[in-house]
């Protein structure tokens, strides 16, 4: 899985629970709603203020490494 802007927070949890860390670390402790994780990582990112490529950097890195 390759993880982009428009990648929806859920598919990214599904395709590998362990991505948690990396939103938990940047505040989103909202998982579990079923709200967030119909969102875009881009959306999300903008409501916490946070740096989208900066996250999905870290998380494709992270899935590479698992390869």
């Amino acid at each position: 899985m390759t993880v982009t802007k428009k990648t929806i927070i859920g598919d990214v949890l599904d395709f590998d629970p362990e991505t948690a860390q990396f939103f938990f670390a940047i505040g989103m402790h909202c998982l579990g709603c079923p709200a967030s994780r119909g969102e875009s990582i881009e959306d999300a990112c903008a409501v916490h203020g946070t740096d989208a490529d900066a996250l999905i950097e870290q998380i494709n890195s992270f899935l590479a490494s698992k390869k």
